[in-house]
């Protein structure tokens, strides 16, 4: 099922279209006509890990806009559970439901151990191509400093 490597930095990522958690279509290419985007790869909605790093890109989501980026969470989940999940914790930012794992695949993200879903984020440059690539299923909210740091380093 998996077996893709991650997308490295200088890769251009691939384009997609997910439905957020209201349902609507979202796609990769239109996002970044306006900005950058920080595409964040994580296991399950509600999860503890998952939660934490989800209200620190939602307690961090004005330094994104400030870099002109936009935040985009990905998981298998539902549109349905992505709204219980955005309206619980107030997320002000997209959460894609990519249910069949094509976009999963697309980028690279395995399964940590077989069991636990990938937890990613890419940083993507308005030009479509990878910026950064942070990979740490235990280091859930090190990935908003990292995708930070990155987008920082897009206006030098």
């Amino acid at each position: 099922m998996f077996g893709v490597k991650m997308l490295a930095v200088g890769q251009v990522a691939p384009d997609f279209t997910l439905p957020d958690q209201d349902g609507n279509p979202q796609n990769l290419k239109t996002i970044l006509a306006r900005g950058p985007a920080v595409v964040y790869f994580y296991p399950r909605d509600e999860t503890p890990g998952c939660t934490a790093q989800a209200c620190k890109f939602r307690d961090d989501y004005a330094d994104f806009k400030d870099a002109g980026a936009e935040v985009l969470g990905v998981s298998d989940d539902s549109v349905e559970k992505h709204k219980a999940f955005a309206i619980h914790h107030r997320l002000p930012f997209r959460l894609l439901a990519d249910t069949d794992n094509a976009v999963h695949r697309a980028y690279g993200v395995t399964p940590t151990l077989g069991i636990l879903r990938g937890r990613v984020t890419y940083v993507i440059d308005q030009q479509g191509k990878i910026a950064l690539t942070f990979d740490s299923q235990l280091r859930a909210t090190a990935h908003i400093g990292e995708a930070l740091a990155a987008l920082r380093g897009l206006k030098k």
